[in-house]
């Protein structure tokens, strides 16, 4: 008749909690555990797949540290591969599979299990040897990422501007309306790919927009870094919320 004196005792030893019902088949305890290591990997998993697409040729606004002879190929020597992002991205795949797994062993015949028992015996612990690894990579790569903020300028150059014709259509909006502003701005963004223009000169060509607001006007509207709306406060927020 000591037994739940016993199970206290041990619990406040180890610094766990009390559980209400024998652990044999109310395994939702285990699963849960497992699916937050799978949140846990899913995120930095996003964190991966934005960073090696990131670093792609193609990109280039992002690196993962330098370490000699990482990441190089021993044919093409000019490689310089994601090492950490890529080995983040696969334990994040192998845990969600472990996650899936326990949810089906929770699924047991009766008070003692003849089988689903046993398959948490491979997800349990894979599942935190995968995430304290894939945490380690992080730590790795986010501590010293290399943001090449040139590069990222370059990027958004591409569209010459389009990027941000939202931006040019709600300046105009209070003096032409949100709808004739949209019309007007769209023209413009037509000619703009038509004829290889930047969207500052095809809107400066318009004059139902260049009588409302003038060059100067219509170049800080097409500049990305003037339109950034809420997004600082947005990162201040969340990392307040993580303190």
């Amino acid at each position: 008749d000591k037994g739940f004196e016993v199970q206290a005792a041990l619990c406040e030893e180890l610094g766990l909690g009390v559980p209400v019902a024998t652990w044999h088949v109310a395994r939702d305890g285990f699963a849960e555990a497992v699916n937050f290591l799978a949140l846990v990997t899913g995120s930095l998993g996003k964190i991966a797949l934005d960073i090696m697409i990131m670093a792609s040729t193609e990109f280039a606004e992002l690196r993962e540290p330098f370490v000699k002879g990482r990441g190089a190929s021993s044919t093409m020597p000019q490689k310089r591969n994601p090492i950490s992002s890529e080995l983040m991205l696969a334990a994040s795949k192998a845990v969600r599979q472990h996650a899936g797994l326990m949810l089906d062993a929770m699924v047991q015949d009766f008070e003692r299990a003849t089988g689903p028992w046993h398959a948490e015996w491979m997800a349990i612990p894979e599942s935190f040897v995968l995430t304290a690894g894939a945490l380690n990579q992080a730590k790795f790569a986010l501590l010293g990422l290399v943001v090449d903020t040139q590069r990222m300028a370059q990027n958004l150059a591409i569209s010459r501007g389009l990027i941000v014709a939202e931006a040019v259509m709600m300046g105009l909006a209070p003096a032409l309306g949100r709808q004739d502003a949209h019309d007007v701005v769209y023209d413009s963004c037509r000619r703009a790919n038509e004829q290889g223009l930047s969207l500052a000169d095809a809107l400066s060509a318009d004059p139902r927009i260049a009588a409302r607001i003038d060059r100067v006007e219509i170049e800080r509207l097409s500049q990305p870094e003037n339109y950034l709306g809420l997004a600082p406060q947005m990162v201040d927020r969340v990392l307040a919320g993580r303190q």
